[in-house]
């Protein structure tokens, strides 16, 4: 069978397989027609790339790709052009190969693809997927039954990036292990040069930060440092500092925005993010950098981060039962920790942690993450999923009363007994895992 008649074939297959899922509601399905696609026509994606006429981006890191690519994608169709987007945060082969075979067609084309990748499949992608654009967010400690220590996914990612020479880099300059995936011909830097808090909750964290070396094997020091490795780091030893960024900024982050003053060429431009936390004012300067790179205005993409939703989860509001809810991910201990900071302790608070393949076997990052930020809180603290219990004990151990903590394996149940209250002005925060989001965006209230 000649390889352009299987593409199509697998077109077809794609959309029979979503609409069975859909029928019989197995799953999301944002993955599932992926699969059969591959499976079908392993080389599916190679064929992709022709459908894209100006440019394919890829977005990789360990926190905050969603919200990055979303951003990204977000400016691109405020400008006017179509973008293809595995919006749901759906990051290996699978996802990628389901949100192609589901929107494209003979003679549909698309002007950009904006695809996030899970950081250990960003090498397999680039067997198939030649991208104009990487942008990096930051690595962290995550899921160690699955990608082992940092330097092992720091290495998935320069693999990947060997495989692409002519790649175009957009890094993080306050990560030090991003820092160092500069091995093209073409890479820029982003990093703040200077973070002010203008809000009520604490910026300090108690979690445990990681400790780099340099390259020459002494440990590196920092001059400002502003969550777990961000920061400008240097060496005493032999010299090697942050570099200086191409994207650099000034941010005051207050309790569900942040004001922008980005730097380049000689230029200022300010910005609006309306996201709460420093880690989404790094989330929306990478996608800033990456945006100024590729030639969109600052008007355009201010114009984009005024009408930004956030995307499943992730500072995401839904109203249930009349009250506001805010949906924040957590699934390891520096995203958590950041996440913790801006949880409103007034607020019924859902902590729903799952330990399936997708979230991660090992759940030890709870005791890394900074859950002494709920210590304060001042309703019910309700820990659900299959850890519930763990949970549980581990918020005694932060420091909450052990009558306030309630444990209710149910997410439903859970999330409803935080919806109990008459008054409406009651609001709710649900911190879940992966997979435990996924069934919070399927139920209805």
């Amino acid at each position: 069978m000649a390889k352009p008649l299987k593409f199509y074939l697998s077109l077809l297959l794609a959309r029979a397989a979503y609409t069975g899922i859909k029928l019989f509601s197995k799953s999301s399905g944002t993955s599932f027609a992926g699969k059969a696609v591959l499976k079908f026509y392993p080389d599916f994606l190679k064929d992709c790339e022709s459908y894209i006429k100006k440019q394919i981006v890829t977005i990789t890191g360990t926190n905050g790709k969603t919200t990055t690519s979303g951003i990204i994608s977000h400016i691109i169709e405020t400008d006017g052009y179509s973008v293809i987007h595995n919006l749901k945060g759906a990051n290996m082969l699978t996802g990628v190969a389901n949100v192609f075979a589901l929107n494209l067609a003979p003679f549909k084309m698309f002007d950009y693809a904006v695809i996030e990748s899970d950081e250990a499949y960003l090498q397999k992608l680039y067997d198939y997927v030649n991208s104009d654009y990487l942008v990096v967010t930051n690595l962290f400690r995550d899921q160690l039954d699955r990608y082992g220590e940092l330097a092992t996914t720091a290495e998935f990612i320069k693999n990947a990036i060997d495989k692409n020479p002519n790649l175009k880099l957009v890094l993080n300059a306050d990560d030090p292990l991003v820092a160092t995936f500069d091995n093209t011909e073409y890479a820029v830097y982003y990093g703040f040069d200077n973070v002010e808090y203008d809000c009520s909750y604490q910026h300090e964290s108690n979690a445990p930060s990681e400790v780099f070396n340099c390259t020459c094997g002494a440990p590196l020091q920092y001059s400002k440092r502003f969550f777990a490795q961000e920061g400008h780091y240097f060496c005493r030893k032999c010299g090697y500092k942050r570099r200086i960024c191409d994207y650099s900024a000034d941010v005051k982050v207050y309790p569900d925005f942040s004001e922008m003053t980005v730097k380049h060429k000689g230029e200022i431009y300010n910005f609006k993010v309306y996201l709460s936390g420093l880690y989404n004012a790094y989330n929306a300067l990478a996608a800033i950098a990456y945006a100024m790179e590729a030639g969109f205005s600052h008007i355009t993409i201010q114009d984009a981060l005024n009408t930004y939703k956030s995307i499943f989860g992730r500072t995401e509001t839904r109203e249930i039962k009349g009250h506001k809810a805010l949906i924040q991910l957590i699934k390891n201990p520096t995203g958590a920790s950041e996440v913790l900071k801006t949880v409103d302790l007034n607020s019924n608070i859902v902590i729903a942690i799952n330990d399936n393949y997708a979230d991660g076997r090992d759940i030890s990052w709870l005791w890394d993450s900074d859950f002494e930020q709920l210590k304060d809180a001042g309703k019910l603290v309700i820990t659900s999923g299959i850890r519930a219990n763990d949970v549980a004990t581990r918020l005694k151990y932060a420091g909450i009363p052990q009558n306030q903590i309630i444990v209710e394996p149910s997410i439903k149940k859970a999330i409803e007994m935080a919806a109990s209250s008459k008054d409406n002005e009651e609001t709710i925060t649900i911190l879940p895992s992966y997979t435990a989001l996924l069934k919070i965006a399927k139920m209805k209230f």
